[in-house]
């Protein structure tokens, strides 16, 4: 199986850029970010529940339809409410409790032993997929980044302020890159691919170009 791991701090397009490619070339996609939502919303929808001790009550549930990638939680469809804009801090604080994220670890590698996956995050070239065929840091601009977010928030009908979309960035930025389980920094042979001011179709054909090249696609 070949595997291609593709960090980088929120907002800059990973799961947007992966879906695309993993379609492109027949790849499993694996958005590694969904599965900490889920955890973050039942933390919020359960305060009185603290984790790492509510783990034993989470059912995480991961399917796949026409490769689009749908999320549970306890037999409840997710999908959409885990992209509220409230659920990014929950999450974010979810994925620095070590015990979280070994909850999660093996889950994301039995994916990778049994397809050819394209699987975003924050640590998967460092912890979840050391030994990746592909390695990519996908990174940009705090105020780039907030803008597509904000951009993407309000196509969804959420109400949200672009400073407020950008003072969160820059927070997931911090608790990310400090955070003492599995920080967010590029692993020391992936390639960093900057995309502030690039279209989408343009980082698209960045990455694209990259992972034909490294794997000897057509």
């Amino acid at each position: 199986m070949r595997s291609i791991a593709i960090d980088g701090p929120s907002g800059a397009g990973k799961s947007t850029i992966s879906r695309r490619l993993a379609r492109d070339l027949g790849f499993l996609y694996v958005d590694t970010g969904a599965i900490y939502r889920v955890v973050g919303l039942f933390a919020l929808e359960n305060p009185e529940v603290p984790l790492p001790e509510g783990l034993d009550k989470i059912n995480v549930g991961l399917t796949y339809s026409d490769g689009v990638q749908h999320m549970s939680l306890n037999g409840r469809d997710v999908t959409s409410e885990i992209r509220a804009h409230k659920v990014s801090k929950a999450a974010s604080d979810a994925s620095a409790i070590p015990e979280v994220r070994r909850y999660l670890l093996d889950r994301q590698r039995g994916l990778a032993r049994d397809h050819d996956v394209i699987m975003d995050g924050r640590d998967i070239g460092t912890v979840v997929l050391p030994d990746a065929d592909v390695k990519i840091f996908l990174t940009a601009k705090p105020e780039d980044r907030a803008r597509r977010r904000y951009e993407e928030l309000r196509s969804r009908g959420q109400d949200v302020e672009y400073e407020t979309v950008l003072a969160d960035i820059r927070q997931r930025d911090f608790n990310d890159s400090n955070r003492e389980a599995a920080p967010l920094i590029p692993a020391h042979d992936a390639i960093t691919v900057d995309t502030t001011g690039n279209t989408w179709e343009k980082s698209v054909g960045v990455l694209r170009k990259i992972i034909v090249g490294r794997l000897g696609l057509e």
